[in-house]
């Protein structure tokens, strides 16, 4: 077999601990050319430039796109659209891989396989067929999948939906969620460890908070929704709260700002623009419960067994084990399910309750298949129809 070039694209720090076991993969195949391109939040100072963490983990960043313009408005990210398609083809133009492989919902992706398609290299998609029906990423991640031509799923239910959306079934492959890969393979830390790494001491009691804008609901409504979630936290007398900053969305630098503030003035109250995957993982498992809107509460919580409490519409359609409780974002139904969610029954129930997403070998899976499928994939594809019943 001839060396084959994959491109993977990454723009925010939750994609790239998602595809970290499968870059880990691909890096040791003498048969691949591996291809990282960094973009979006990872280069970005008031994100953390998070591209230090695929450079720690031993990943060379092949190339840089910058396209992260310092605005919070729906036209700065229209703008950053723009930035990010332009840099993509001119990096495909150099790069020229056989394969591009992206990961999700957001639109930094969506600009990426918009790249790819007019620069008529084949794109991988991981994972269509989800919904998110409160945030804008529901539309892009459809996008995506018509794009794309080849495609992993993360449950048999989303993988019939991308064949509904008129991709062919023997491209289409049910593989479970890789963050599952993450949460059995990390080598997690300690109580102790994770003090020492982060420069805090934690209580007894540890809650961990991330609340993402919820795009479809607009800004002024999303903080008012994030300030419903202080309040509620505020109750928490004698825990520890840590907090992860919201992603490069609209309105994002906004929410991470009141975070800030609010983490100032509250000393068990801890503040950090990213964790690291390690270090995340770690901290959930010590959590009493994950608190917010991140697709953490949907996923990887459930397989560590532990309790989440997801807040509003963000996650709305997602498919999710009985352990996740849905609450709306008022103070008060919060509250409740922060009560619910800290019960020994409840945290007993979470303990062993099954998680939809898969057994945790899903980067081996895609690393065979993908190989196996990269030299049969056909630009020109065509629409697959459905057979209806009348």
């Amino acid at each position: 077999m001839d060396l084959i070039s994959i491109c993977v694209a990454t723009g925010t720090r939750a994609e790239y601990g998602l595809l970290r076991p499968l870059l880990d993969r691909f890096r040791a195949d003498s048969r691949v050319n591996l291809q990282v391109v960094a973009t979006g939040a990872h280069l970005a100072p008031e994100f953390g430039l998070t591209y230090r963490e695929i450079e720690a983990d031993g990943h060379r960043i092949t190339e840089s796109v910058e396209m992260l313009l310092s605005s919070e408005t729906t036209v700065g990210t229209g703008k950053s659209m723009g930035l990010c398609i332009g840099g993509f083809v001119e990096t495909f133009a150099r790069l020229k891989p056989d394969l591009v492989l992206v990961l999700g919902d957001r639109y930094e992706m969506f600009c990426v396989a918009a790249a790819a398609t007019v620069s008529r290299v084949p794109v991988c998609h991981l994972y269509g067929g989800d919904t998110t029906e409160g945030a804008l990423d529901e539309v892009f991640r459809h996008c995506l999948t018509k794009m794309s031509h080849l495609h992993f799923t993360s449950t048999e239910i989303y993988r019939r939906r991308v064949i509904q959306l008129g991709e062919d079934p023997a491209r289409v492959f049910n593989v479970g969620a890789i963050s599952i890969d993450n949460v059995l393979g990390v080598d997690l830390m300690g109580r102790k460890g994770l003090e020492a790494s982060l420069g805090i001491h934690l209580q007894t009691e540890v809650f961990l908070v991330t609340f993402h804008p919820p795009t479809m609901d607009g800004e002024a409504e999303g903080m008012a929704q994030l300030n419903q979630l202080l309040l509620a936290l505020d109750t928490l007398q004698g825990a520890s709260i840590i907090i992860t900053g919201a992603n490069a969305d609209t309105g994002g630098a906004g929410f991470n700002r009141r975070l800030i503030e609010y983490c100032q003035a509250r000393p068990e109250t801890h503040y950090f623009v990213s964790l690291g995957i390690r270090r995340y993982l770690s901290m959930m498992k010590l959590a009493q419960a994950v608190v917010g809107n991140s697709s953490s509460g949907i996923v990887e919580s459930p397989a560590m067994g532990i309790p989440a409490v997801n807040i509003g519409d963000r996650q709305k359609g997602r498919l999710r084990a009985d352990s996740v409780l849905d609450v709306k974002p008022d103070q008060a139904s919060i509250l409740k399910g922060i009560r619910k969610a800290c019960s020994v029954e409840f945290r007993a129930f979470a303990a062993t309750c099954p998680n939809p997403y898969g057994k945790g070998d899903t980067a081996e899976r895609i690393h065979r298949i993908l190989l196996e499928q990269v030299g049969q994939l056909d630009l020109k594809k065509r629409f697959y129809d459905l057979s209806w019943a009348d």
